[in-house]
C-alpha cells in the first residue's frame, strides 16, 4: 500500500489516500458566505482522495478570524453547496469541519462580550482582528448549561453540511480552539463534570461525537487532534496518557476516521510533550490520519509502516492543487506564498499553476 492505494472512509470508497488537510484562508468576505472564487479552490484540489475543508463556525459564538466561513445559516448552507455540487461533478469526495474557537476569539467579534473557554485563562499573544492586532482577551468561563447548547451547535452543524451536499464532517478538536482547550490541563481548571480529571476532560469532545453520530450517522462523522500541539498557547501535563484514553475512546464511536497532527517543529521549539504517531495508531484501530509537514516519501512510509491509513497535506496542496498526479509523476512541485495564505483575493488561492 501506498499514497495511491485506495482506501474505504465510512462507506465511501476513495480513489486514493493522499488527502486535502483543512486549512483556513478567509475568502469568505460577506456574511461568512461561501462564495465562487472558493468554489474554484475547492473545484481545483478535487482529485485528493478526500478534501477536508477549512475549518467553519457552527455559530457566531465560534468566530475568531476575520472573513471565516459558517455553516449555521441558510445563506451559508446554500454557499457551502456549492462548493459541494461543485466537487462531486469532478467525482471528488469532501467533508466539513466544523469549529468553535473558544478563547481564540476577541470581543470584537461579538459585539464586546468576551470569548468563551473552559476556564478564565488568558492566552499569551495576539490575535488579528478587523481594527488590526489586538492582545487576547481573559476569555469567559462556560456553564454546563451553555455547554449542552454548543453541543446541539455541533449537532446542527453537522446536520446543515450534509443538507449542503458535504459527504461527512470532521470535528475540530485541535490546536488550541474550544474543544482542545477542554482536554487539555493547560486551558482547564474546571472542578466539574468537565474538569479535573482525564475522563472529565474528555466528556464534552464526547459528548459532541455522540451528537453529531446521532444526526448524521458515525460512518460521516471524523475528528481531528493534535496531541503534541502547543499552537495557541496549548499545554499539559501528560499529553500521551490523556490522549491515548481518547483515543482508546474513540474506537466505540465507529467513526470514519481520527485525523492526528503530529508535532511539528514549532511544537518542539515551543516546549511540547511530544506524543509518538505509533503510540496511537495501537490506542486507535480505525482509519487514521496523519498530517504534519509530511513529504510523498515520508507519506508513503508511514503508510507502507501501517502507522496511518492516510496521510493529509496542507501548504502542499495549497500551492499544488494537481498534488497527485505531480506526485504520481515526480513533477516538481510549486512552493507556497505565505504572504496570501489569509488575503481576500484569487492571488496565491485560485492562480497557482497546475502540472
Amino acid at each position: 500500500m501506498d499514497l495511491f492505494s485506495p482506501i474505504k472512509i465510512g462507506n465511501y470508497n476513495l480513489n486514493n489516500r493522499l488527502f486535502m488537510a483543512p486549512m483556513t484562508r478567509c475568502r469568505s468576505i460577506e456574511n461568512n458566505v461561501p462564495n465562487d472564487l472558493m468554489v474554484t479552490y475547492y473545484t481545483q484540489r478535487a482529485s485528493a482522495g478526500l478534501i477536508i475543508s477549512e475549518g467553519t463556525q457552527i455559530s457566531t459564538q465560534g468566530i475568531g478570524y476575520p472573513a471565516t466561513p459558517g455553516i449555521h445559516t441558510a445563506e451559508q448552507v446554500q454557499g457551502w453547496k456549492k462548493v459541494a455540487d461543485a466537487v462531486h461533478d469532478k467525482e471528488g469526495k469532501i467533508f466539513l469541519q466544523l469549529w468553535h474557537v473558544g478563547r481564540i476569539s476577541h470581543s470584537s467579534y461579538h459585539g464586546g462580550e468576551l470569548p468563551v473557554a473552559p476556564s478564565a485563562i488568558k492566552p499569551s499573544g495576539q490575535i488579528y482582528t478587523y481594527e488590526g492586532m489586538k492582545d487576547f482577551e481573559t476569555p469567559r468561563a462556560l456553564s454546563v448549561d451553555e455547554i449542552k447548547r454548543i453541543v446541539q451547535d455541533y449537532a446542527d452543524g453537522a446536520k446543515n453540511a450534509i443538507e449542503a451536499g458535504f459527504d461527512g464532517v470532521e470535528i475540530h478538536a485541535a490546536n488550541g480552539y474550544l474543544l482542545d482547550q477542554f482536554l487539555r490541563d493547560g486551558t482547564n481548571i474546571r472542578e466539574d463534570e468537565y474538569g479535573s480529571s482525564i475522563e472529565n476532560r474528555s466528556r464534552f469532545l464526547f459528548e459532541v461525537i455522540q451528537a453529531v453520530s446521532d444526526k448524521i450517522g458515525s460512518d460521516k462523522t471524523g475528528v481531528r487532534l493534535s496531541p503534541s500541539g502547543t499552537f495557541n498557547d496549548m499545554k499539559d501535563t501528560d499529553p500521551q496518557k490523556h490522549f491515548t484514553y481518547v483515543c482508546e475512546k474513540l474506537n466505540a464511536f465507529n467513526l470514519a476516521y481520527v485525523h492526528i497532527i503530529d508535532a511539528l517543529e514549532g511544537d518542539i521549539r515551543h516546549g511540547a510533550n511530544v506524543v509518538e504517531l505509533s503510540i496511537l495508531r495501537n490506542a486507535y484501530k480505525g482509519v487514521l490520519i496523519a498530517n504534519g509537514g509530511y513529504t510523498k516519501i515520508r507519506g508513503n512510509d508511514v503508510i507502507e509502516k501501517h502507522l496511518a491509513n492516510a496521510v493529509s497535506f496542507g501548504a502542499l496542496f495549497l500551492a499544488n492543487p494537481d498534488l497527485p498526479e505531480r506526485f504520481k509523476a515526480n513533477s516538481a512541485l510549486n512552493k507556497a506564498d505565505t504572504n496570501t495564505f489569509y488575503t481576500q483575493d484569487a492571488k496565491g488561492y485560485t492562480d497557482y499553476s497546475f502540472m
